[in-house]
């Protein structure tokens, strides 16, 4: 699904926002992306997602490679992936459930199927209720939840969240994070950045960490001590 070979991203003369990384990510995954605050973890998601050219190196996403992408190929590949940032890019001029239909009107799904799902993805971010607010009169967290429905309205194949839970209380994080473990279990590979510590330890899946621009392979805090465990068993 996703394979890095060797990739370097600096932005101008200043250092590497991220160096040589080579990782891969199999169709189906549930991997997170850790490290401190300007470690490179938003470049390496918007890398993946296409947003930026990588300075050298390889990237392939769902079989395609994304330095020989043209311009006209590249908004098919984002059909089949949903990306979550950090500066959500809502739009205010319309309400919170045009902001989610929008991409099932612009891939061009039927009025009626894109009103219908665009209500259960609402629904199940726990917006249900706020569909006709526009998004700036919306509280942070609830700006977040939105962009959450907005990119997993179209189904896609990857899934790519930067900070996915930072302005959400630990509740509403959970269950953001089971909205994710539910799509991950029919088959979504997915790509989650985070620095939540508590939400790392509770979970298995493989982590890449990254600091200074460096991507190293880490299991999950789980899977670790469970090995460690066994080893001294």
């Amino acid at each position: 699904m996703i394979e890095f070979s060797h990739v370097f991203k600096s932005y101008g003369r200043g250092l590497n926002a991220l160096a040589d990384a080579s990782f891969q990510v199999d169709a189906g995954e549930f991997v997170y992306v850790s490290g401190p605050s300007g470690a490179g973890k938003s470049t390496l998601l918007k890398l993946v997602a296409g947003l930026v050219p990588a300075s050298r190196g390889r990237i392939q996403v769902n079989g395609q490679d994304l330095g020989k992408l043209t311009g006209r190929a590249r908004p098919y590949l984002r059909r089949a992936v949903g990306v979550i940032l950090q500066d959500t890019h809502l739009l205010n001029d319309r309400s919170a459930f045009e902001n989610v239909m929008l991409p099932l009107i612009v891939t061009g799904h039927e009025p009626a199927l894109a009103q219908t799902r665009a209500r259960a993805a609402i629904e199940k971010v726990g917006l249900a209720g706020k569909e006709t607010r526009r998004p700036v009169e919306l509280s942070g967290g609830d700006q977040q939840r939105l962009a959450i429905a907005r990119a997993i309205v179209n189904r896609p194949a990857l899934l790519i969240a930067d900070e996915p839970t930072a302005n959400l209380d630990h509740a509403s994080a959970k269950r953001i994070i089971e909205v994710f473990r539910d799509f991950n279990r029919v088959g979504v590979t997915m790509l989650i950045a985070t620095h939540d510590r508590a939400l790392l330890a509770e979970h298995t899946h493989r982590v890449l960490h990254v600091e200074n621009g460096r991507v190293r392979n880490e299991p999950g805090q789980l899977a670790a001590r469970a090995r460690e465990a066994r080893g001294r068993a």
